[in-house]
């Protein structure tokens, strides 16, 4: 299986068994809280695909850009999820928390894999 469809599968079957474990109670904190880390952690992987086939030596760019990018993203993306749709502070971050943390920390093993596949 890609790294997209890891990324996406685990957090999914991850965000269903939370659903039908706490029911109603968590629900669209959760959601929400996943969303944001997932969209921004598969648009990275795309991103460090393409630059890896262009030249290996792109990724440190790709990577800063990304970081700056991430960085306005994940401001405005809590912001808005917390004052514009009034989502439950507590839930919503600490999903938001668990996700970013296990996505980032996936795709950090799918990059070494990819660097030392990579012939140099």
């Amino acid at each position: 299986m890609t790294a997209l469809a890891w990324m996406a599968g685990v957090s999914i079957a991850s965000w269903l068994v939370i659903t039908a474990i706490a029911r109603d109670r968590l629900h669209p904190e959760v959601l929400f809280g996943m969303l944001g880390p997932l969209v921004s952690a598969c648009a990275t992987w795309m991103a460090i695909r393409v630059a890896h086939r262009a030249g290996p030596a792109r990724l440190t760019a790709v990577m800063v850009a990304g970081f700056a990018v991430k960085m306005v993203f994940f401001g405005a993306y809590v912001a808005v999820m917390l004052r514009w749709l009034d989502l439950r502070a507590v839930p919503f971050v600490l999903s938001f928390t668990g996700y970013f943390i296990a996505l980032y920390g996936m795709e950090a093993l799918f990059l070494r894999r990819l660097t030392i596949a990579a012939p140099r």
